[in-house]
């Protein structure tokens, strides 16, 4: 992210510690298979050294739903792949063990056969990302999902606040893993971006991280709860220096959860990253995404700003609940030219 060009959100001072770690010639863009992000040591002066101009971020922001659009069988095609992109969750106080099998039915097929035959997709086994869901339900959600390779994302270290004990946290962790859950989506505690206390963040989501062990792992940044764009790219570098597989915008909480503006610093710091390191990190907006329009519109950003590789499952999840009604919606009035009403595609 160079600092000569205005356009650029963000942009460092110049640094002598800022961390190259391999030739350019092996910063290539990611096959098959992505080795997970190993981490960093942390670097303070790199960190603090971050500035986002957020005019230009507002500005970018602004022009991603204009500069680029799809239609019909084009249109068809990406609203297929968000469906893939799903982490399919319910993190509601009255989550039962039946809610969550249905929920993971609803994973296993996520849209209807008439439409998948329609659209000549039936033979490709379409399935979401990844089913999110409580500790507490994460033994039904195993156990629904068994067979369908499907992995089950736990929300832990005290989601969605995250300021139970810290010990507590970690072992929450553990508890989740040691469950079946292969993914789990860690909080961060927001206190000490806040206070700008980087060397905090960073031993915290380093200890998250090695308590996940082989599970990834997604840093929930609480984006609508940093207070500025700049602690939102530091947040960023700070959890992917620590060891984070993907960085998240929001738990869904907060008053102000995944908005195009976040998504763009994040995804830069991701691209920054994985020049400096050649290790390539995901992307999960969550919270308010609702609408294939809007799904549509972060695709667009992942394509413009990192390239196809990143529109697959190992690099970007979209947090979602009500999305998937409506993109089965959409892909309905293509199938027929008429849009149906929400009851004839149930989550559940």
């Amino acid at each position: 992210m160079s600092a000569k060009r205005n356009v650029e959100p963000v942009s460092r001072a110049s640094s002598p510690t800022r961390p190259v770690l391999v030739p350019d010639s092996k910063r290539s863009i990611p096959g098959a298979h992505v080795e997970r992000n190993p981490g960093t040591a942390l670097d303070l002066d790199a960190v603090r050294a971050v500035r986002v101009n957020r005019s230009a971020v507002e500005r970018r922001a602004a022009t991603i739903p204009t500069r680029r659009t799809v239609k019909r069988e084009w249109q068809a095609a990406w609203l297929l792949r968000t469906v893939t992109l799903m982490d399919l969750t319910t993190l509601s106080g009255d989550d039962t063990p039946g809610f969550v099998r249905r929920l993971c039915a609803k994973a296993r097929r996520p849209i209807r056969q008439d439409l998948e035959e329609a659209l000549g997709v039936a033979d490709l086994g379409i399935r979401v990302g990844a089913v999110c869901v409580y500790h507490a339900l994460v033994p039904t959600a195993v156990e629904a999902l068994a067979g369908s390779d499907i992995p089950v994302a736990a929300v832990s270290t005290g989601f969605p606040a995250g300021l139970t004990p810290f010990e507590q946290r970690v072992d929450e962790i553990g508890a989740s893993v040691a469950a079946g859950a292969r993914e789990i989506d860690v909080v961060i505690t927001r206190a000490h971006v806040l206070t700008g206390d980087w060397r905090a963040l960073y031993d915290e989501v380093r200890a998250f991280r090695t308590a996940c062990g082989d599970a990834h792992m997604k840093a929930i940044l609480a984006t609508g709860e940093l207070a500025t764009l700049n602690n939102v790219a530091r947040a960023s570098f700070v959890a992917m220096q620590a060891g984070a597989d993907f960085i998240k915008t929001s738990t869904g909480k907060e008053p102000v959860n995944a908005t195009l503006p976040f998504a763009l610093v994040m995804v830069r710091a991701i691209r920054e990253y994985f020049e400096q390191t050649g290790f390539a990190v995901g992307f999960k907006p969550a919270g308010g995404i609702r609408t294939a329009k809007q799904a549509l519109e972060y695709l667009y950003l992942m394509k413009e700003e990192l390239g196809d590789r990143w529109l697959k499952p190992d690099l970007f999840r979209f947090g979602a609940s009500a999305l998937l009604t409506d993109v089965e919606r959409q892909l309905e009035h293509f199938v027929t030219g008429r849009y149906s009403a929400a009851h004839r595609h149930p989550m559940i």
